[in-house]
């Protein structure tokens, strides 16, 4: 099934989407990667993660500087390797998030971590950057500049964000260990 979402996502819409489903998203998204997610869980989150969804991904941004003003545009951005995130993603979940968009799937752990606050995990396909920066209408902030540009926490103004799979779902459904159950048969 295709579903369009808005953000913030409540739990209905999370508890609606099934592994396998096809989602796009509008609103807005913020990336966050290793070090983010680490000061988040020391210093607390700089944005409201309630029904926020986060995007492990490091953008590649042009720094525009006119006058006293600094402008900031995505030139590309894909997923990165969210298996980096497994140590910090499950007491991250409890802040709220309803969402989480990567590459290459979650532990167990997250995968609990999923059921109990009603999220899930889309997954992106890596190497499409240049497709999903379209669907970036613009840069709304950044927080954490100081982590530098692919640690910082941007905040992305998104429409029809995707396609995104459903490849964990808040009951438990894992398109990776569906995967790999069959690999093992052989």
């Amino acid at each position: 099934m295709n579903v369009k979402l808005k953000t913030p996502l409540s739990k209905e819409d999370t508890k609606q989407l099934k592994a396998g489903d096809i989602v796009y998203i509008s609103g807005t998204i913020y990336t966050a990667r290793d070090r983010a997610h680490q000061r988040i869980l020391k210093e607390g989150s700089p944005v409201n993660l309630e029904g926020a969804v986060i995007f492990h991904a490091g953008p590649i941004i042009k720094t525009i500087e006119t006058g006293e003003s600094v402008n900031y545009k995505i030139v590309a951005v894909g997923p990165t390797t969210s298996t980096r995130m497994n140590p910090y993603q499950p007491d991250v979940l409890k802040l709220g998030i309803s969402a989480i968009i990567g590459k290459g799937g979650m532990d167990s752990e997250t995968a609990d971590a999923l059921m109990e606050n009603n999220s899930v995990y889309l997954a992106a396909v890596g190497g499409c950057a240049a497709l999903y920066v379209k669907s970036i209408n613009k840069v709304k902030g950044v927080n954490w500049i100081d982590l530098g540009i692919p640690e910082a926490i941007w905040e992305l103004e998104v429409k029809d964000f995707g396609p995104l799979i459903v490849a964990m779902d808040s009951e438990g459904n894992n398109l990776y260990e569906e995967v790999k159950k069959k690999v093992d048969t052989f």
